[in-house]
């Protein structure tokens, strides 16, 4: 059963923050190209992440890393052209921002005004801290990225929960609060306790949204081939698939297939 939508001609960092506000969930999943972001946008997604997962589901690698800023912009531009109402936020690459400040605003820059999305994502807390300050401080609008991030798997050595622990949990907590004091619009948790992701959403003032983050988080992201069931070996416990393309589209390219084989398409009727 559907839920109404409320008539927001264009989502904003503002509309975000009163949604959190509010108590309205906010509801987000990743686009790469322009004809899924239309079709998500035309059903009423508030967020849009150009993610850089894009790596592991279009291009077929095996981690986010090797996909580089021309090939993000790329997708953003495309996802740019299909959007009227969603926010559209795009991952920074791995080394595009870390470690280097200029070279993160200058990495931000470039998304922005070459592909015209509307924010920005780092993964981190206070070692990116520097980056942060220096992209906010050119009016870029920044997203951040705690719990499991994908860019430093080789770092963690695993795609396991993260900040089950205390020590780590506490970091969790305190860059999170960081990020939301350096002017962060909005924070992504991957992948920790429920419990924890309830404490932080309940500790800092702007919206957090969660990927396999407890439903007590202020929004929900996932990645859309996977809600679609467009990949089919990926199973983690927070995924819900509502269809599964795979098996569809598999079976209508065979229809296709066997048709153009038995001659039966095209027919008369499919001919000038």
């Amino acid at each position: 059963m559907s839920v109404a939508k409320k008539e927001i001609k264009r989502i904003t960092t503002h509309v975000l923050q009163a949604m959190k506000e509010q108590g309205e969930k906010i509801s987000m999943l990743t686009a790469y190209d322009f004809s899924m972001a239309r079709i998500l946008d035309a059903a009423g997604i508030d967020i849009l992440l150009v993610g850089d997962s894009a790596s592991n589901v279009m291009a077929g690698h095996e981690t986010t890393l090797p996909i580089t800023l021309d090939q993000m912009i790329y997708h953003a531009q495309s996802v740019i052209r299909g959007v009227e109402r969603a926010f559209v936020v795009v991952d920074l690459p791995f080394g595009s921002y870390q470690g280097n400040s200029t070279k993160a605003l200058n990495s931000a820059i470039a998304i922005m005004k070459e592909s015209g999305a509307h924010a920005v994502k780092l993964e981190g807390g206070a070692e990116i801290e520097e980056s942060v300050r220096r992209i906010l401080s050119a009016g870029v609008p920044v997203m951040g990225h705690l719990g499991l991030t994908p860019q430093s798997i080789y770092k963690f050595g695993t795609y396991s929960v993260r900040a089950k622990e205390d020590a780590e949990a506490q970091k969790l907590i305190d860059d999170a609060m960081l990020l939301a004091e350096l002017g962060c619009f909005a924070i992504v948790l991957e992948k920790i306790p429920a419990a924890l992701g309830k404490k932080v959403a309940e500790s800092v003032p702007v919206p957090v949204i969660g990927i396999g983050a407890g439903g007590d988080t202020d929004g929900q992201v996932l990645v859309v081939h996977d809600v679609l069931g467009i990949t089919k070996d990926f199973n983690p416990r927070f995924l819900r698939r509502y269809l599964n393309l795979y098996e569809t589209i598999k079976v209508a390219v065979e229809n296709y297939i066997s048709d153009v084989k038995s001659g039966d398409f095209p027919s008369k009727d499919e001919q000038y």
